[in-house]
């Protein structure tokens, strides 16, 4: 499937699902390497397109794409005067995608609490010959 193909099954997803196709769009755009660099070079920046296109060695009109990809997502805005035209980021959707991802910061901190047991118990007083074991380990 095209990328071109997954946007339009994106914009043909039912208004009550908008959340969903939002997060979609979202995620999509952030999947290409190109368009995080590009969101990188907006965070603080207002950039002329052709400023963006200056750091890739790709062509005006293929960054000028990954622009439209990045604008459908509500992480870039473009303001025209004329045939030019300035980028700045949009973060309110990338707040979005964090809060969809922090849902599942549960399981990360699972993981987190069982290394924190685990590393209690070898600075545990009386296991001084585990720590030394483990000290071995890392030289």
């Amino acid at each position: 499937m095209t990328n071109r193909a997954r946007l339009q099954l994106v914009s043909d997803t039912p208004a009550g699902d908008a959340d969903e196709a939002r997060l979609d769009q979202v995620f999509f755009a952030l999947a290409d390497p190109v368009r995080r660099s590009i969101l990188g070079r907006l965070d603080g920046h207002a950039l002329l397109v052709s400023e963006l296109a200056a750091a890739y060695d790709i062509s005006l009109q293929a960054v000028s794409r990954h622009i439209q990809v990045l604008v459908r997502a509500g992480l870039v805005q473009q303001a025209r005067t004329g045939r030019i035209s300035r980028c700045s980021l949009d973060a309110g959707a990338l707040y979005d995608a964090a809060v969809w991802m922090n849902r599942y910061s549960k399981y990360w901190q699972a993981q987190f609490d069982t290394l924190a047991a685990a590393l209690a118990q070898i600075d545990a007083p009386g296991d001084a010959p585990l720590r030394r074991r483990a000290a071995r380990r890392h030289k």
